[in-house]
């Protein structure tokens, strides 16, 4: 996938960015060289090869140090409620947004 300066344009348009003509260019070759990168990944047979859960894991074991899953905190639900300006079965209430 490669990027064209019209879609360098429309991208900073729709994130309300002004770029100037030199900055355009600079974020252009970044991003194609960055889409570059993700395909050479992407090219990779990994077929047969199971994720690691961490990266160290293929040169030694690893032992994951979880804490236990127990409760750390009461339910604090009627103090946090006092703080909502408005609420509504014990649901924060807040004005839409999206039309």
């Amino acid at each position: 996938m490669s990027l064209t300066s019209a879609d360098i344009a429309r991208i900073a348009n729709l994130a309300r960015l002004e770029l100037q003509p030199a900055e355009s260019e600079r974020m252009l070759t970044q991003l194609n060289g960055f889409f570059t990168l993700v395909e050479k990944m992407c090219a990779v047979d990994t077929a047969g090869l199971e994720p690691l859960a961490h990266p160290v894991a293929t040169i030694q074991d690893v032992t994951l140090r979880l804490r236990e899953d127990r409760v750390s905190e009461t339910d604090n639900r009627e103090a946090n409620m006092r703080n909502a300006p408005a609420q509504e079965h014990s649901l924060f209430l807040v004005p839409k947004v999206i039309e």
